[in-house]
Order: C-alpha cells, then sequence, then structure tokens
C-alpha cells in the first residue's frame, strides 16, 4: 500500500478565506448583511475647524444557525464581510489556520474525489471535467469511455488541490497529479478500470439510462457502445467544426504556424488534437495550465514521453523525486505555459467550461501566439493595453493617473506575477503623518500572504496588520514597498523608493513602475552582465535575490541568449537559449518629410500630445502592407511612453503638420504580433531589404501643468528653489515672525521646519479650505511629533492658519519680520494683485516681504516656442504665436518689465526698497524662471506702527493653531 509507514506524516491542508469556510460549514444558511456607516471623519489634526467629510464605510452583520456577528468598519464591503466571517469562526472555536490532516486521511479525500468524478450525479452535472466524461462516451468503438488521465488531472481543481496537499511538488510539476490519480484509480477495482502503462481510466458499469437522457446524449442504436448527440441524430451526420491553432515545434529552427484542428459534434477533441501530433489517441496526451488568464481555456497539448508511462508505474511516494522527461525541451511552449513542455506542441483554445455543457471554442492565430509572447513582459504588457504594439513603449515615470494612459502600472505588475506564477505582490504604504512619529501601525498591507497573517485581519484574500487604520485625505505624504514573492515564499525582489507622494495611490503606482522598468531591463537583454543590472536595481531602489531569481525566471530564458543556470564571470546566465529580442531595436531614422503649414503649436516636455499614425512594413519591390493603426493615440513628452523614433519625428512638428518616415525593422515578434495575416507578412520578410514606414499626424497638443513643467526641466525642481531662496533671507535677516500670504497647502511652512532657522512664530493664510485643512493636518503631525530633543534646539513657539484673502485687512498679521507671496499674485486678477501689494506694504507692513511670479519670457524656452510682444505688428503676430501661460489658471504673467514696474511703483509708495532676484536658469537672457522681488521696510515712526490698529479688525477665521506650551488646541 501507498501509505504505509505513512500514518504519522501530517498534511497541512490549501488556505482558505474566512467567508469561504463559513460558505463549506454553513452553506445558503449564512446570511450577510451589509450597511452604510456614516461617521465624522478622523482628520488627524486636533483643532482643525472645518468639518470634514468622511468616506463611505461598512459594516457586515453575519447571522448562522447557532451564532450573530458584527464585524468592524471597513472601506469596502468585501472587507467587512471576511471579517465578520473571521469573527464568527473565532466564536465556533474554528481554527482553519492549524486544521491538518494525515497523509492516509488525505488519500481517503483523494480516493473518494475520483470516485465522485465517475458518478452517475456528476455525469450530468455543469463542470469542465463532465464535458470530457460525457465526450468521451461518444469515442470508437473500444475507446468509449475512456478518459485521458491527464484530463482528469488537469480539470479538477479540488483533486488538484489533495495532490498538492500530498506532495507539495505538485505545485512545481503539475503532471505529478496523473501519477497521483492512477494509483487512486488502482483502488477502486471494481468501481473504475485502469490499464499499466495506459494513461486513461474508464467506469466499468454503464451509465444508467435515465441518467444518459439527463446528460443529453444518446446511445446510438446501431452501436450501444457508441453514445451520439440528440442533434447529430435529427441531421443525421454530426456538424463539422473547423478550429484554429497553432503548431509549436519543437525545433527552434522551424517557424510556428497555424493548423486546423477538424472537429466533430459526436466525436472527442482530445482525440483530434492527439491526431494532428502524430500520436494514436487522447490518452497519450498531456495538457498544460492555462496559458494567460487563470479562466482560459486556452493550453498547451503535447505527447507524454514514452518515459513517463514507467515513472507511473514506480513506486512514487517511496522514490525521492519523479524522473525529468526525456527528450527535447520546447523552450517557446515552456515560455509560454511557465512549465516544461518536450516536443512539439498544439496551442489552442477548446475545453468545457462551468457555464455550458457544449464544447467551447475558438480560433488562436499566429498573432494571438506572438501578443501572448510578449505578453509574457512588463513592456509587452504595457503596448498590448495600449493597442499600439509599434507605437508603445513602458514609461519611464509616472506622472498622474489623468496622464496616464493604458494599463496603470499596479495592474501590469499584478498581471506580470500571474503569467510567471509568482504569488501576488505585497503592496504596503507608509504615511509620513504616521512615520514622523513612529507608530508602530503606520504601514497598511494592501495584499500580504500567509507570511505574515499572523496577528492580522483578513480581508477577502488580503490581509491588513492588525490594529492599523486607513489614512483617509491623510495631510501627509505616502511611500509605497512592493515585495514579490515566488509561489514557494521566496523573496524575489524588494522595491523601496524613497520618493513620496501626497496621494497613497500615486505611490503605489510609482513603486509598481520602477519595479517593472527594472523587471523589464532584464527581459529585454537576460545577458546584461550582473554588476550592470545590480546598479539599475540600486539606481531604481530594488534589492533581489540573484539565484532565487534565476530560479523563478528559469522558464522564460528560452527566448533569449543567454548560457548556463548559474550566476557566472559576472553575468546571469540560463540554458535552453534562443535568441529573440524583446524592444525594438535602437536604428537610426532616416527619410524623414514632413508636410504642412507651421501653425506654431508645437509639444513641449511634460505636453499630452494625440497623433493619428499608421505603421507598414515596406520592401525594396515597393510592395506595401499596413501593421497598426491608429486615428487617435496620446502621450506624454519626454515620458518615455513612445517608440523614440516617432517622437524625436514630433518633437519637430507643430498641431496640423504630417510626416513620413523609414526605420530599420524591428524585432519580428513584435511584427508578427501586430500583423493580421502572418503568412503575407513572412512572404515580405522574405525580402532582401525590408524596412518599417511611418506616417503620423500632430492633431492636438495639450499643455502640462506649470508644477509637472518646473519638475521636468529644473533640477532641483523650481518650487524646492523657491523655498531655498525664502530660507536663506530668513537667516540673513534672523526674522522671528513669519507670515505666508496665499499659503495653499503649506509647502512653504512644512519646508522651514526642515531647516534650523530663528523663527518663533509662523503663520499661513488662504482662500482654500481644502488646502488649509491639508496644511493643518501636515503642520500637526510635523509638529507634534517633534522629539523633546529636537523641540530645545527649534525656537518655535507657534503656528497659526487663517481662512481669509490677502486682499482683505487683519490686524493679526501686521508687523510680521518677513512675510512670503510665492507665486500667487498671478493666480488673481491684474487689479487685485495692485491691491495685494498695497494692502501688504501699507497695512500689513513687514520688515521683509518676498513676492515670485512666473517669468513669462521664459515660457520661449519652457515651451519651445517663439516670444511675441504687444509692441509686434500684426502679421509677425500671426506668424508667430505667443507663448501660453505656464497654468490654466494664471490670469497673467508679467515679464520682467511689468514685474519691475509694479515693484518700484509699490517700493516708492509705500516707503520700501526693492531687489530683483530670481531662481531658475542663469539669470541671462530671458531671465529667471522665477523673478523675485524682495521689500525692505525703511524705517517707520512708532505712533504709524500699524499693530497699533483695534483688535476689532479681525476679518479671518482661525483655521487651525498651535502652541509649543499646550500642543495643538481647538480653535472653536
Amino acid at each position: 500500500m501507498e501509505t504505509e509507514g505513512a500514518s504519522s506524516v501530517t498534511v497541512r491542508k490549501t488556505s482558505c478565506t474566512p467567508k469561504a469556510i463559513i460558505h463549506q460549514n454553513f452553506g445558503p444558511n449564512a446570511c450577510y448583511k451589509v450597511e452604510e456607516v456614516h461617521e465624522s471623519a478622523e482628520n488627524g489634526c486636533p483643532g482643525l475647524a472645518i468639518v470634514q467629510k468622511g468616506p463611505c464605510l461598512y459594516r457586515c452583520t453575519l447571522q448562522l444557525p447557532e451564532i450573530t456577528v458584527v464585524s468592524g468598519i471597513f472601506k469596502k464591503k468585501k472587507d467587512a464581510e471576511q471579517s465578520a466571517a473571521e469573527l464568527a469562526l473565532e466564536k465556533l472555536r474554528i481554527n482553519p489556520a492549524t486544521k491538518s490532516s494525515s497523509l492516509p486521511e488525505t488519500w481517503d479525500g483523494l480516493v473518494s474525489r475520483l470516485k465522485y468524478l465517475f458518478s452517475d450525479e456528476f455525469l450530468s452535472s455543469l463542470h469542465p471535467l463532465s464535458g470530457h466524461l460525457r465526450a468521451a462516451l461518444q469515442r470508437d468503438c473500444h475507446l468509449a469511455g475512456l478518459i485521458p488521465a491527464c484530463a482528469i488531472a488537469v480539470f479538477d481543481a479540488t483533486l488538484s488541490n489533495l495532490c498538492k496537499s500530498i506532495d507539495p511538488k505538485v505545485e512545481a510539476n503539475p503532471f505529478l497529479i496523473i501519477s497521483y490519480v492512477m494509483r487512486a484509480a488502482a483502488k477502486l477495482t471494481g468501481f473504475i478500470a485502469s490499464s499499466e502503462g495506459e494513461l486513461w481510466i474508464r467506469r466499468q458499469n454503464p451509465y444508467p439510462p435515465e441518467i444518459i437522457e439527463l446528460s443529453s446524449i444518446q446511445q446510438n442504436p446501431n452501436n450501444p457502445e457508441i453514445i451520439v448527440s440528440p442533434s447529430d441524430q435529427q441531421s443525421g451526420s454530426p456538424e463539422i467544426l473547423m478550429v484554429e491553432a497553432i503548431n509549436i515545434p519543437c525545433s527552434l529552427e522551424k517557424t510556428v504556424e497555424r493548423v486546423f484542428l477538424n472537429l466533430t459534434s459526436s466525436g472527442y477533441f482530445l482525440d483530434v488534437i492527439a491526431k494532428q501530433l502524430g500520436l494514436l489517441e487522447a490518452a497519450d496526451l498531456m495538457i498544460s495550465r492555462p496559458v494567460g488568464k487563470a479562466s482560459s481555456e486556452t493550453r498547451l497539448h503535447f505527447a507524454a514521453p514514452k518515459q513517463y508511462l514507467l515513472d507511473i508505474s514506480s513506486d512514487l511516494l517511496h522514490a525521492k523525486e519523479v524522473r525529468s522527461f526525456e527528450g527535447s525541451l520546447n523552450a517557446r511552449a515552456s515560455y509560454l505555459s511557465g512549465q516544461d513542455i518536450y516536443g512539439d506542441a498544439i496551442l489552442a483554445t477548446i475545453g468545457y467550461t462551468w457555464r455550458s455543457k457544449d464544447l467551447f471554442y475558438e480560433d488562436v492565430s499566429v498573432q494571438s501566439y506572438y501578443r501572448m509572447l510578449i505578453g509574457k513582459t512588463p513592456s509587452g504588457l504595457y503596448r498590448l493595453s495600449r493597442g499600439a504594439i509599434l507605437a508603445a513603449d513602458l514609461p519611464l515615470a509616472f506622472t498622474t493617473n489623468a496622464k496616464w494612459k493604458g494599463s496603470l502600472p499596479r495592474e501590469m505588475l499584478c498581471t506580470f506575477c500571474r503569467q510567471h506564477r509568482l504569488s501576488q505582490p505585497i503592496f504596503s504604504t507608509l504615511s509620513s503623518l504616521e512615520e514622523s512619529s513612529d507608530s508602530s501601525q503606520s504601514h497598511k498591507k494592501l495584499r500580504v500572504t500567509d507570511l505574515i497573517a499572523k496577528d492580522t485581519q483578513h480581508a477577502n484574500g488580503c490581509v491588513v496588520s492588525a490594529g492599523s487604520k486607513e489614512t483617509v485625505e491623510s495631510g501627509g505624504s505616502f511611500r509605497c514597498e512592493i515585495k514579490v514573492y515566488s509561489k514557494f515564499q521566496d523573496l524575489i525582489l524588494e522595491c523601496s523608493p524613497k520618493e513620496s507622494f501626497k496621494k497613497q495611490s500615486d505611490s503605489v503606482q510609482n513603486a509598481s513602475l520602477k519595479a517593472l522598468l527594472w523587471l523589464d531591463i532584464y527581459f529585454r537583454d537576460p545577458n546584461v552582465p550582473f554588476e550592470r543590472l545590480k546598479a539599475s536595481a540600486d539606481g531604481l531602489d530594488i534589492r533581489f535575490e540573484p539565484k532565487i531569481f534565476v530560479e523563478a525566471f528559469m522558464l522564460c530564458q528560452p527566448l533569449h541568449n543567454v548560457g548556463h543556470n548559474e550566476i557566472e564571470e559576472g553575468k546571469l546566465v540560463y540554458p535552453n537559449s534562443v535568441n529573440v529580442p524583446n524592444a525594438l531595436s535602437g536604428h537610426g531614422l532616416r527619410s524623414l518629410n514632413i508636410e504642412g503649414p507651421d501653425s506654431g503649436i508645437s509639444p513641449s516636455n511634460g505636453s499630452l500630445s494625440c497623433v493619428s499614425y499608421s505603421a507598414s512594413l515596406v520592401t525594396e519591390e515597393h510592395l506595401k502592407e499596413q501593421l497598426e493603426t491608429s486615428d487617435d493615440f496620446e502621450f506624454e513628452i519626454a515620458s518615455g511612453a513612445v517608440n523614440p523614433h516617432l517622437e524625436s519625428v514630433l518633437i519637430q512638428m507643430s498641431v496640423g503638420q504630417s510626416a513620413c518616415f523609414i526605420v530599420d525593422l524591428p524585432p519580428r515578434e513584435l511584427i508578427f504580433a501586430a500583423a493580421d495575416d502572418s503568412a503575407r507578412m513572412l512572404s515580405l520578410l522574405s525580402s532582401k531589404t525590408c524596412c518599417l514606414e511611418y506616417t503620423i499626424r500632430l492633431l492636438r497638443v495639450t499643455e502640462p501643468l506649470e508644477d509637472r513643467m518646473e519638475q521636468a526641466l529644473f533640477s532641483p525642481p523650481l518650487a524646492k528653489q523657491r523655498v531655498e531662496y525664502a530660507v536663506q533671507s530668513i537667516k540673513e535677516s534672523c526674522a522671528t515672525t513669519l507670515v505666508d500670504f496665499g499659503c495653499g497647502s503649506g509647502s512653504l511652512l512644512d519646508s522651514l521646519l526642515n531647516y534650523t532657522t530663528s523663527l518663533e512664530k509662523i503663520a499661513g493664510v488662504d482662500l482654500s479650505q481644502k488646502s488649509l485643512t491639508r496644511a493643518a493636518k501636515i503642520l500637526n503631525s510635523k509638529l507634534n511629533s517633534t522629539s523633546d530633543a529636537d523641540t530645545s534646539c527649534t525656537p518655535l513657539k507657534s503656528a497659526i492658519l487663517y481662512d481669509g484673502s490677502v486682499t482683505d485687512h487683519d490686524s493679526r498679521l501686521c508687523g510680521f519680520d518677513i512675510g512670503t507671496c510665492l507665486e500667487v499674485i498671478e493666480h488673481m486678477e491684474e487689479d487685485q494683485a495692485h491691491l495685494f501689494g498695497n494692502v501688504a506694504l501699507s497695512y500689513f507692513c513687514p520688515k521683509i516681504l518676498i513676492v515670485s511670479t512666473p517669468n513669462y519670457e521664459y515660457n520661449v524656452i519652457l515651451q519651445k516656442s517663439t516670444l511675441s510682444t504687444t509692441e509686434d505688428d500684426v502679421d509677425e503676430r500671426n506668424e508667430s504665436q505667443p507663448c501660453k501661460f505656464r497654468n490654466h489658471d494664471h490670469k497673467f504673467e508679467w515679464t520682467r518689465a511689468q514685474f519691475n514696474c509694479w515693484a518700484t511703483e509699490l517700493a516708492t509708495r509705500h516707503n520700501y526698497s526693492v531687489e530683483f532676484s530670481g531662481v531658475g536658469g542663469s539669470g541671462d537672457e530671458p531671465g529667471f524662471a522665477s523673478q523675485i522681488a524682495v521689500f525692505r521696510r525703511r524705517t517707520v515712526p512708532q505712533e504709524d506702527y500699524p499693530e497699533e490698529l483695534s483688535d476689532s479688525e479681525h476679518r479671518y477665521q482661525v483655521i487651525w493653531e498651535w502652541a509649543s506650551s499646550d500642543r495643538s488646541r481647538c480653535a472653536l
């Protein structure tokens, strides 16, 4: 017996979610009721005088026959349901984590499952395997009722899981399931028949006639051994179906080609596939996992090696391991399936589903095959998501959701992991509000595996750290860390970007993209020297374990030209090499021709450009075949999201112009993935001279937002340069009080806390309550989390935020040492900008006032267009369009002369001196990107000092206030 001497061995059952376990135990008697919960939001900022709108939250009540439980509050309904299920399991004292069974018990379960699969009840059910059983009953003569063991092993998940419990090696080699199926069948003598050395199983006794009728199949009266469908009896002849499939030869010297499978409604499709591979019948077949999506019926079919038949009859339980298949590894098929495939293989989309008893089938074209091939790489996934295989490329940076086109990085990373049979990635986000206070509950697990399931709350397969709170509309910034594990929970790579983002989702997308970019570097050239791969990993904040990385992507290497399965001579190298590059080659561009008048509107860095394009294959014989076309293809300039040849041409064009150019051929895989007619492509590619021709037309250009443009062009970003300028002025003046006019989200005030200054009091005023709320949260977190040691060397005693207009009077802002107004006045109408200048210098009277605003003359550099002024004549202005403002919200942008005039008049009128400077650029023509005026107050007689004004002039509302003596206090 197979189980002798193994009674002491325990087998851990596969883990299920709490909700799944409740369903297993109670079925329809478990009733979930989910209700919305309306709560005031926890803004994490005591004393904030703005009412916060809370998120949409949910609570779940689970009613069972014995008990009723109520979950906590969650952002997602499914998380609330999982939490309620987990609480119910705790009350019922059901602990799935420790539930285990002995090896004999698991074997008994496997035998019972196999017996059920051949039961009367199962034959008429809607199950993928029952479709095979019904089809097997229609096989010819002596084959009637014989079902291939591979079909049982592949199409019943419950049986597969039982085999994994017996032997974890099944996860890595699913073909081992066949061995266990045949051994279980041997225990059912008298009910199931099998033959030694043959991979088939059948039921010994015929199914009852009523079961045959219920299953919509009938016996042929001329031959009781053969079953035919009712439709065939009515028509007199079986329906013939022609399904397109792909033959993938084992030899790399042979090309992948399409074949046609002639199926009949009264036949068994696996027999047809076996015949196509030169086999006698379906029992000689092996079937792979699904290729692509887990729910897909696209699979690889290949011959079972004869040596495997001997392995079936060997004592597997006492053998150390099953011998490897003998024969040639099919590199291309193995790459697609993620498991070893030997000999020639047929890729087909045929099978039975849970939805219908009818056979499901779809054509698989050569184009589909190559799309599956390139879809195994990060850049290929992105190209496919854009529907632009010959035009798109994986972007180099994530900007915003609005500008990102195609599948988002997080989605692509999850898809990549599924396709390579890795565990789903773990995303951990950290808020700066929690990080700065060293909160032990700051990490929020968006998806976590069983590795860290201890002391956690389950949420439908995801695991959330126990006690952690979801930060909603937090005022801090976020960082994200990603970990990718193998199916066996070995850490493959860890990505921990240092950058932080205002939105949690942006931090996740950024970290995901970094992981994808590094993986794509490897997939583009797996022969890359190890030192370079390590350097690129360091540059992208990635840590990886080389040996585990090699093992995880072993079967991915057949598409690349590499050597042995080890790290050797500074390179990552692998066996079974094939030279198939994965990226558009960097060959030069030629024969460029741009047509049409220059409209003056051209793309610039960060702008969104929209084009129509077509890509065609052309030969020296002037034959031309269109490969790809799009009427509306949009992408961000300088983000790396497009073929570099296309972008290099585009930046030379203006809206309305068309261009035609030629480049050398990209890898053939991309051509076949784009082409509808593979036979035609093969014929054209046989030409001695063949190239790719692009025709594009620039339809429109959307200019980038100001902050995106500044970040793209300046290092450090222009906003940081303005802050550093203000900090330097504060240090030089030894100012103790500061007011920021138009403080927005508090970026300047927040940044000031990172520097050592003499400031004891800071204040901010703005019209936007949303921005003030964010500013309050940021400042509150940073100030209240400062340790005593830090406080002793930081003189800041108070901070306050006001809701109000900077053109209104409020005596509480009078007499500050220094006032700042950075990039604010251009958001007002010009008359309001003049009013602000008068109010600030005549009423608030700071000793120093720093005002910055964009230099309109610098836009010529930012937007790569020609500047026109009011003095240009009409004809010249029509030929050369003026620059656009940097932001759609700007009401004006001044030249240096206009800004100088405004500032000089104000200084003269209000007894101030003024100096001009700027940041961004060298200061040479056309000046700085941001121009700055620094006003310095001359001596004012004490009797004229504005602080003597009445306290009744309090037009601003205090939004938030902080004092070092009692930390944060309520302002209501």
